[in-house]
């Protein structure tokens, strides 16, 4: 659920299930209707924001406040690595390097060929690393977290590099699953990061 649309929709669960009882944790909204329908409201970027009224009207004041956020996408052989402000792409830097996909051939062709994309493997999450720095890097103390995506594997690949240590001790879900991070899928980031996760039970 889009920070604009929270409202509007949690005025329709009211008109369907009644008026609410509201519990809040740090990571958690809690509605249960009048009819007992239950609505758990995940935090984007937890705590809660603890000032601003009810729980209710704190959430959707935390879901909308625009936050400097960094943003690090990597698949195997393409990465792109971003800065935003809100919904707003800042700075940016997008890349691929040549992954070849596995060999059919066995024997000494077939190691030959896994030695050559190991080794392509390691240039590409060297590459990824490199614009991790170079766009994040100087930033990361205006920065209030870090979002990952792409594939998890070639992300976890990078976090043995010290040099990304505070890169990542700023990470906050959720890990964003993304094709190939072109610079239209890192612009469109915003809209999953930024989106408040409900899920409904309705009731027996």
């Amino acid at each position: 659920m889009g920070p604009t649309r929270l409202g509007r929709w949690v005025d329709g669960f009211v008109e369907r299930h009644g008026p609410p009882s509201v519990t809040a944790a740090d990571e958690v909204v809690r509605l249960q209707g009048a009819d007992g329908a239950v609505a758990e409201c995940q935090v984007p970027f937890p705590p809660l924001t603890s000032s601003g009224g009810g729980p209710l009207a704190r959430l959707i004041t935390h879901a909308r406040t625009e936050r400097r956020v960094g943003v690090l996408l990597v698949r195997l052989g393409g990465h792109a690595a971003g800065i935003f402000h809100g919904d707003e792409l800042l700075s940016s830097k997008v890349g691929s390097r040549p992954v070849h996909g596995r060999s059919a051939a066995g024997g000494w062709s077939q190691r030959r060929f896994a030695r050559r994309r190991e080794k392509q493997a390691g240039q590409a999450h060297d590459a990824a690393a490199e614009v991790a720095l170079r766009v994040l890097g100087p930033h990361v103390a205006e920065l209030e977290a870090v979002i990952l995506g792409g594939d998890r594997r070639a992300v976890d690949a990078l976090r043995p590099d010290r040099r990304l240590a505070s890169i990542f001790a700023l990470e906050t879900g959720p890990f964003l699953t993304v094709p190939d991070p072109r610079l239209v899928v890192l612009a469109g980031t915003p809209a999953e990061f930024r989106a408040v996760r409900i899920r409904v039970t309705d009731p027996d």
